[in-house]
């Protein structure tokens, strides 16, 4: 894979007063915030700079900020304020906000609260030693410009905080799927895809390098499509970047987040079918089960023909797990709707799903367009009902594994006990059983027969 260019835009003497730096990386909200502080691990560490756990000793402090709800923005600007305050024993100390709130609020934290030194958005990560070196001299540093074509395939990432079996993989940037109450396509742009010659080799990298399970992302990885530009040459859709990966070697699992509904194709689901390694899961956002609120959603697909898309994916991968997303009072949303999303919950049965209320986002069509009406009282109440049936669904679904067997990847030691291993079988569950004298390591695969179930975790021993 090709090395960080950054590295070489930069000459001895900035380097070498770099070397001894240390910098300090959090990061929130979605998987693709993850990745894309292991690429920006890997470009500061080009730059000369070195990772620390500790950020009362960095020097540069980098927050890489989902805007996705307003809590998450809460919970990042009360970091930014202990951030400030350790900087004040550390003067010299930079503090940087990353991805998609610096995107949404540019120069506010610079100008109006003085919480940080540089903004830099998810498109201009390659521009950060130049930025640092700005911040340097005591000049503020903003670059939030959005591109077409970026998606920093010839960057290795740096993996943090690795388990040396699970590492993500982008396949994509951007979203063009304008849902009126998200806030992505805003800070993120619209949609690019990833030369696969890059994807392929990065996780042949992975494998080589004892990884044992990739994640591909995107914001919506069925969108996935990659043409050369040369006359003649076909595009590769994302069914066929999917086999390409898992024909890198049987003992490589793949995964993908996240799915769009109206998206997910028949030759997507024939491929999960054929490779034993693409694990059977597939995580399908749904949002409401009221075709009325998907509307002003603008989801662009209606209830019946999300169910339409669960049964044929039941039909084709009989014991694929899925899982989902609900948004709890939208804008207008009644209580027969409501009762539509939880009468969709049991008709789809879910494994698990990420519940959330409705969180107005400036700058959305939600918030220029519809007023946001249902007073959260309320949509606690209904997201408190939306809770207690899916997790009445996911202890059912775990129960229903009772005696079944599975093959379970090992990540660890289960976070209870050291005496236990963890790992997750192909439905994407959490699998617990007791290390035995079997000589099993993390990232081996070990045959699991299920014997008990709590809500969120399978209980078994290894055959």
């Amino acid at each position: 894979m090709e090395t960080n260019v950054l590295t070489r835009k930069h000459d001895e003497t900035r380097q070498a007063a770099s070397d001894s730096r240390k910098f300090y990386i959090e990061s929130y909200g979605c998987a693709m915030n993850f990745a894309d502080s292991e690429v920006v691990a890997s470009i500061l560490q080009g730059a000369g700079f070195t990772g620390t756990r500790d950020f009362r000793e960095a020097d540069l402090v980098l927050v890489n900020t989902c805007s996705i709800r307003e809590k998450a923005e809460q919970t990042i600007r009360s970091r930014l304020h202990i951030f400030r305050q350790a900087k004040r024993s550390h003067p010299s100390m930079l503090i940087a906000v990353l991805g998609c709130m610096a995107e949404r609020l540019k120069s506010k934290f610079l100008e109006e609260e003085k919480l940080v030194d540089l903004v830099v958005g998810p498109d201009a990560y390659r521009t950060l030693p130049l930025l640092i070196e700005e911040a340097d001299g005591g000049q503020k540093s903003v670059n939030v410009l959005l591109s077409r074509d970026e998606t920093y395939a010839d960057i290795a990432p740096v993996r943090l905080n690795s388990n040396g079996v699970n590492a993500f993989v982008s396949i994509m940037r951007g979203c063009n799927n304008m849902c009126s109450f998200c806030v992505v396509p805003l800070t993120r742009g619209r949609e690019r895809s990833r030369n696969p010659g890059s994807i392929l080799a990065e996780c042949r990298d992975l494998f080589e390098n004892g990884f044992r399970e990739v994640t591909l992302l995107g914001q919506n990885v069925d969108s996935y499509h990659w043409h050369s530009g040369v006359e003649g040459e076909p595009a590769v859709s994302f069914a066929e970047l999917l086999e390409n990966v898992a024909g890198i070697s049987p003992l490589l699992r793949v995964r993908f987040s996240t799915s769009h509904p109206k998206d997910i194709t028949d030759e997507v689901l024939h491929t999960i079918a054929r490779y034993e390694n693409i694990c059977n899961y597939i995580h399908l956002p749904v949002q409401s089960g009221s075709t009325r609120v998907l509307q002003r959603m603008n989801r662009t697909y209606t209830r019946e023909w999300y169910l339409a898309r669960v049964r044929r994916i039941r039909e084709l991968i009989p014991d694929c797990g899925i899982t989902s997303d609900m948004i709890a009072g939208f804008c207008s949303e009644t209580e027969e709707d409501h009762q539509e999303t939880l009468s969709l919950i049991r008709e789809c049965r879910f494994d698990m799903s990420y519940m959330y209320f409705y969180s107005e986002r400036p700058g959305t069509l939600a918030a220029r367009r519809y007023p946001d009406d249902i007073p959260e009282v309320e949509k606690k109440r209904r997201l408190d009902e939306i809770v207690k049936l899916q997790n009445q669904i996911s202890q059912e679904s775990n129960r229903n594994d009772l005696g079944t067997i599975s093959k379970v990847l090992i990540e660890g030691d289960s976070k209870k006990s050291a005496t236990a291993w963890m790992g997750r079988n192909s439905q994407n569950k959490v699998v617990v059983f007791p290390k035995t004298g079997q000589g099993f390591k993390k990232g081996d695969y070990a045959l699991v027969k299920i014997e008990q179930c709590t809500g969120a975790t399978l209980i078994g021993q290894s055959l």
